[in-house]
């Protein structure tokens, strides 16, 4: 055979035996990959409504705000409580964005939200996220009322659980530190700056890894390659709150909530929403602080979670399963359309409000933004429910809540 035949049948030889082995080993990466795939765990499916959820469970649905601060945080479980007028204060927003300083806040004042929302329009990248799935922040807040206690336990749970893994540590923005009361230590977490607030940014798969018995709400989360020096969570541009209140400012001694983190409770100012002038109604007392009590008049028709919060808070109400029907001279204009929640027609933001959105997280560490793109989806909820019941005693003096501030 003349060598150039046999060179020929030889590299055909080579290539044959070349692919045969190339086969094999993507088919050994394929087997290798559905293997793994079959193995991992189905992602949490949501319980049941209105039952009471176990501790693992409370500990995965607290994780995305566990480590905020201590007033942001209280501030949010109950805002939470009324989910309806949280989307309505969002979509406020968005058609005003226009209002800072104190234009905005004295805007807030005039609609008729509970306080917690009132206040929380100064968090915007806030707002968004609680709208961003709503459905979690209902969860949070329907937990919070029928579990409040355990719910406040799981974020120390978590805190210690960050705190230990070396993931939660005093930063330029933030105070980290343990506080002992009653032989119960408690991690607390308090703004570094008087008058500045520092959201925190981080993903709970980071800090805890995935969530096992409930999941973590579909809010965007910035890559770890936004955050430098090996970090587990950055910072939003900060935000300068006194600006906001103007004299009626007195630092984070004086915000609207803090938690009692001794009773598992949250303590409400009312010298803070007085002198801001947010809606008082319910409040027992003018000055002072009292324990926080749920207002089922600023619920606004959303269903409670089980009967014994529905005989609580009168709250004889039912979801409906399609929307409702607008009357003809309430119809918004051309080319919006309208949600119904509870009692109240939510208008959709147009496609201009949409496009004025900002990204969740600006002024990170290294300068970068991270832009959002997720929406929120709303069912329709029943009709509002009758009279709201009394209100709670304030608490009484000294220290109420067993965990006295700073």
């Amino acid at each position: 055979m003349p060598t150039h035949q046999r060179s020929a049948g030889s590299k055909r030889a080579m290539r044959a035996a070349s692919f045969a082995i190339l086969s094999g080993l993507l088919f050994a990466c394929a087997a290798t990959s559905l293997s793994a795939q079959q193995q991992q765990p189905p992602p949490p499916a949501l319980p049941p409504p209105g039952e009471t959820l176990t501790p693992d469970q409370l500990d995965d649905l607290v994780a995305p705000i566990a480590l905020y601060p201590d007033e942001l945080l209280s501030q949010i479980m109950v805002a939470s409580t009324y989910p309806l007028e949280v989307v309505e204060a969002f979509q406020w927003q968005q058609r005003n964005p226009g209002l800072t300083g104190p234009a905005l806040t004295q805007a807030a004042q005039q609609q008729n939200w509970d306080p917690s929302v009132q206040a929380l329009v100064v968090f915007p990248d806030v707002m968004k996220r609680l709208n961003d799935d709503v459905t979690w922040t209902t969860n949070l807040g329907n937990a919070f009322l029928a579990q409040q206690q355990d719910v406040m336990s799981a974020v120390q749970r978590m805190r210690q659980r960050a705190q230990q893994a070396g993931r939660l540590q005093s930063t330029p923005q933030l105070n980290v530190q343990t506080t002992n009361e009653g032989g119960q230590p408690y991690i607390d977490i308090e703004p570094a700056y008087p008058d500045v607030m520092y959201v925190p940014i981080y993903d709970p798969l980071w800090i805890w890894g995935p969530p096992l018995w409930y999941p973590y709400p579909r809010w965007y989360w910035p890559p770890r390659t936004f955050l430098t020096g090996g970090l587990y969570f950055g910072f939003g541009a900060g935000i300068n709150v006194g600006l906001f209140f103007g004299g009626g400012w007195h630092g984070w001694g004086g915000w609207g909530w803090h938690p009692g983190w001794g009773n598992r409770t949250v303590i409400v100012n009312n010298t803070f929403i007085h002198q801001n002038n947010f809606n008082a109604r319910g409040l027992a007392n003018a000055h002072g602080t009292s324990v926080w009590a749920h207002d089922p008049g600023h619920r606004g028709g959303v269903p409670y979670a089980n009967q014994n919060l529905r005989t609580q808070y009168q709250g004889n109400v039912r979801q409906a399963v399609a929307p409702r029907s607008m009357p003809e001279g309430a119809r918004n204009a051309p080319g919006q359309s309208s949600e119904r929640f509870g009692n109240r027609s939510i208008p959709s933001n147009p496609p201009a409000a949409r496009q004025q959105n900002r990204g969740a997280f600006g002024g990170m560490e290294n300068g970068a933004a991270a832009n959002t793109h997720a929406e929120h989806g709303m069912s329709s909820l029943g009709p509002a429910r009758s009279a709201p019941a009394p209100r709670a005693a304030p608490a009484p003096r000294g220290n109420p809540g067993g965990g006295q501030r700073r």
